[in-house]
């Protein structure tokens, strides 16, 4: 059985994945530095939308990928 990165290294072959895997790195960084920086400070993600003002339901929908970060966000 392939881990997830073998598989994606294997699917990365494909010039039309790894066309959309690269468009939306941007966006993953986004998610992964807010992940990272609400897990730093020892946040759930309750107490960074109290911080915040942004809707927990939105912080969730945002780590997991459902919901695309934006400047009004």
């Amino acid at each position: 059985m392939k881990t997830l990165q073998e598989f994606v290294e294997d699917q990365l072959k494909d010039p039309e994945f790894r066309k959309e895997y690269e468009a939306i790195q941007p966006e993953m960084a986004v998610i992964r530095a807010l992940v990272d920086a609400r897990i730093s400070q020892n946040l759930t993600q309750k107490q960074l939308a109290e911080r915040t003002g942004i809707n927990q339901a939105d912080i969730s929908k945002l780590e997991n990928g459902t919901r695309n970060p934006s400047l009004n966000l």
